[in-house]
């Protein structure tokens, strides 16, 4: 061989090599900023607030969900009270955003004894409980994730529960040797993964009121390295004493009747709120490849720190602008590429101006002239739900962007005179459609820890993809098939499917689909028709219910066809997985049968 030819050789090889390095590249960085799809949501929140849909149904309407405080926690409500900012061991607020009904908890379902579960912080139990439907809703059973590579990321700020627990002496003693992992932020996440056997990481965040925020930043992350193939991330917080109502107090930090009055010239404190969110989130192609409904796209995010700024509490508004450049450099998207902010907007003199000036130092200039950046926030509706502030955000804006509108904020008659709104940044204090821009709808979401953390997540408008699900058209009678874990529960749940099926906004297919394909099967069953012939077909009929025994499955066609001619006939054409079963059954018995199978297959009236 001549050198030349050696050459030749070499410089083949070596274009080869760089040719596979550039794929290799290109695969990493589409990896590192593939979108991450929501697939699913679930939540609770102040003012009744069980679902997304009753999140949109309170923004949107305007609702306002601060209450005195709650009754039913054992505080001493006559002697906390005292308008005075300076009394010791008082706070001077009455008001907040609370759950209702924040102890209750089914135990049972979980297989968790009562003195576990009487001893698990209620902010492990509601994780566990909104993780379960997060994954519902997402068109997964839970169950089925046994083994898999499934991470959780949690946001939790307070364990004011054990403090409160280990006062009382009987219900210590009650309690020793449950108290302390129900208590551990730890198991807050490490709980849910052991209960559907996760096996990706379990993480708990504590960067206070960014905290829920920072676990989606850190979630997106891990599913984009290839971590976890599938994620579960929000936060909880559950006051479950009124110490942190005491603290604030003393530091003035308060709104004197509880509201967040958000960017408006009247703000004068921040008001605290309770809540609960969780995401189910999932890399954009696996998402689109598995037949997943996507509900938004998680575009970029980003995270960073005040630093030594002018206060360990106190906001930064250089910081801010850091991290809202980094997340639109992460999302790929420019300044004038977000649509809306949702706003951190606690409703504090301080800090609100601050926010909004960092926005506008971000966003103002590319906006000259255009359309401003809409701004609001939910707090103005259900108070700072502290460790769950940032995920209300995220899903208040995802389901804006499906519903094509911005809510207003309330308390916001006029806007703060501590800021330039003129620089491109607009206060939405009535509801408006989205801004129509020729590209898919786009927001931002900000939390602001008071311990400094920041964090930023842009998320996008779900994009169209080719469903490969039923068609539409009459399907005549479905069954809805239904389980649970006692009587009580499944009736409960029976109850819910006829009020789906009396609201006629569902179709009957698509809730039978959901119901087998995405739910946990329990002994407790009960089995509905559904359908355009069943009552008119605005509505369902109950035709079985009992406990189940052991065994499998099985249908029995009696060969009773002449009764009704062409019975299976229906089934047949209707149902491929059916017709593929019988003709497989028919290919392996007729060499065996002859005419006695065709017989036979006419009577079942095939």
């Amino acid at each position: 061989m001549t050198d030349e030819e050696k050459l030749r050789g070499y410089l083949r090889r070596a274009t080869a090599e760089l040719v596979e390095a550039r794929r290799q590249l290109a695969r990493a960085t589409a990896a590192a900023t593939e979108p991450i799809a929501i697939v699913g949501m679930a939540c609770r929140f102040p003012g009744g607030v069980e679902s997304p849909e009753d999140l949109w149904e309170l923004v949107v309407t305007g609702g306002d969900a601060i209450t005195e405080f709650p009754t039913d926690r054992g505080w001493d409500l006559a002697g906390l009270y005292d308008p005075d900012p300076d009394a010791v061991g008082k706070c001077y607020v009455r008001h907040g955003g609370f759950l209702r009904g924040a102890a209750d908890f089914d135990a049972a379902f979980f297989g968790i004894s009562p003195r576990e579960a009487l001893a698990m912080d209620p902010q492990q139990r509601l994780l566990l409980e909104v993780g379960w439907e997060a994954f519902e809703r997402a068109g997964i059973d839970p169950t089925s994730l046994d083994g898999e590579r499934v991470g959780v990321f949690t946001g939790i700020m307070y364990g004011d529960y054990a403090l409160a627990s280990a006062a009382v002496p009987r219900t210590a003693a009650a309690l020793e040797g449950h108290l302390a992992l129900g208590s551990a932020g730890s198991v807050a996440s490490g709980r849910i993964s052991y209960q559907l056997g996760l096996q990706g990481p379990a993480v708990t965040v504590d960067t206070a009121c960014s905290s829920s925020l920072v676990a989606v930043h850190l979630a997106c992350q891990s599913l984009r390295s290839g971590e976890s193939t599938l994620a579960l991330a929000g936060g909880a917080t559950v006051m479950s004493t009124p110490t942190n109502f005491i603290e604030f107090s003393r530091q003035r930090g308060f709104s004197r009747d509880g509201r967040c009055r958000s960017f408006s010239d009247s703000a004068d404190g921040t008001g605290w709120g309770e809540g609960v969110g969780l995401l189910v989130l999932e890399r954009l192609s696996d998402a689109v490849a598995a037949g997943r409904s996507v509900l938004g796209v998680v575009r970029g995010s980003a995270v960073n720190q005040d630093g030594a700024s002018n206060g360990l509490t106190a906001p930064s508004g250089v910081a801010q602008e850091r991290v809202l450049r980094a997340a639109l450099g992460a999302a790929g998207v420019g300044a004038d590429g977000l649509d809306v902010v949702e706003g951190h907007g606690t409703g504090t003199r301080l800090g609100d101006p601050i926010e909004v000036g960092a926005l506008v130092s971000v966003f103002g200039g590319a906006r000259a002239g255009g359309s401003p950046l809409l701004l609001g926030s939910v707090k103005s509706n259900i108070g700072h739900t502290q460790a769950a502030a940032g995920v209300a955000g995220v899903i208040k804006m995802v389901l804006a962007m499906g519903h094509g509108a911005v809510p207003g904020s309330l308390h916001a008659g006029v806007p703060s005179s501590r800021v330039e709104w003129g620089a491109g940044v607009k206060l939405v204090r009535e509801a408006e459609p989205w801004p129509v821009t020729g590209r898919p709808r786009r927001a931002g979401v900000s939390s602001f820890g008071i311990s400094g953390t920041n964090a930023h997540v842009i998320v996008e408008q779900a994009p169209e993809v080719v469903s490969g699900g039923v068609p539409a058209g009459d399907v005549g009678v479905v069954p809805w098939v239904v389980s649970a874990r006692s009587e009580a529960s499944l009736e409960r749940q029976v109850e819910r499917l006829r009020e789906v099926a009396s609201g006629g906004d569902s179709r009957a297919v698509d809730v039978g689909f959901s119901l087998v394909s995405s739910r946990g099967v329990a002994g407790h069953r009960a089995v509905l028709l559904a359908g355009s012939e069943v009552a008119g077909g605005a509505g369902c009929v109950e035709v079985a219910r009992g406990v189940a025994g052991s065994g499998g499955l099985g249908f029995v066609f009696s060969g009773q066809g002449s009764v009704r001619v062409g019975a299976g006939r229906g089934l047949y054409e209707g149902f491929p997985v059916f017709a593929g079963v019988l003709d497989e059954v028919c290919g392996v018995l007729d060499g065996l049968l002859g005419d006695v199978l065709v017989g036979w297959v006419v009577r079942c009236g095939v």
